[in-house]
C-alpha cells in the first residue's frame, strides 16, 4: 500500500499526483509480489529542498539538499516485513534534474528510493548495474496497464 504525502507549498498538478500515485503503487505492489507478499507498506513524501537539507544533514551528515532519500524499516530490530519504510523526494530538485519531464523524474526517484527500501545498494559499479535493472523492471510495471505482476 502506498501513502503519498504532499507537503504545503508544493505545487503539483492533480493529474500528475494522481499518474504519480497509480504508478508508485503500482511499482511497490510489484515488488511484494516478487517477494511472494500481496502488498508492502510504503509512504511517499513530496517535498522542498529545504526540508530534504534537514534530513540529509540529520540523518546521513551530508548538509546539502538531494534529490531522494530512503529510510528503509526492515533494518529496525523489531521491524515489520511489510512495512517497507519511507522515500522522501525533492520535488525541486527533481524538476531541476529533469530532462524527460518531472513525471518522469519523479517516477524515476520513486524507483531508486524503493530499491533501497528492498535492500539494493549502488556502493559500486555491479550494485548499480543490479539496481537500476530492479529500478526498470519496477518502473515497467507501473506503467503497464492490467493487472499487477511480479518485478
Amino acid at each position: 500500500m502506498l501513502d503519498l504525502a504532499i507537503d504545503p507549498g508544493i505545487a503539483l498538478p492533480a493529474a500528475l499526483r494522481t499518474r504519480v500515485r497509480r504508478e508508485v503503487a503500482r511499482m511497490v505492489k510489484a515488488a511484494a509480489l516478487a517477494e511472494g507478499r500481496t502488498d508492502l507498506d510504503v509512504a511517499l513524501r513530496l517535498t522542498d529542498d529545504a526540508t530534504i537539507h534537514v534530513l540529509n544533514r540529520d540523518w546521513r551528515g551530508k548538509n546539502k539538499p538531494t534529490d531522494v532519500l530512503a529510510f528503509a524499516q526492515r533494518e529496525a530490530a523489531a521491524a515489520d516485513a511489510g512495512l517497507l519504510g519511507d522515500i522522501v523526494i525533492s520535488v525541486d530538485t527533481a524538476r531541476r534534474q529533469a530532462k524527460r519531464g518531472l513525471y518522469a523524474e519523479l517516477v524515476h526517484l520513486a524507483s531508486h528510493g524503493l530499491c533501497h527500501l528492498l535492500g539494493y545498494d549502488h556502493r559500486d559499479d555491479e550494485e548499480e548495474r543490479v539496481m537500476n535493472t530492479r529500478a526498470a523492471a519496477l518502473r515497467r510495471e507501473g506503467r503497464r496497464s492490467g493487472r499487477v505482476r511480479a518485478a
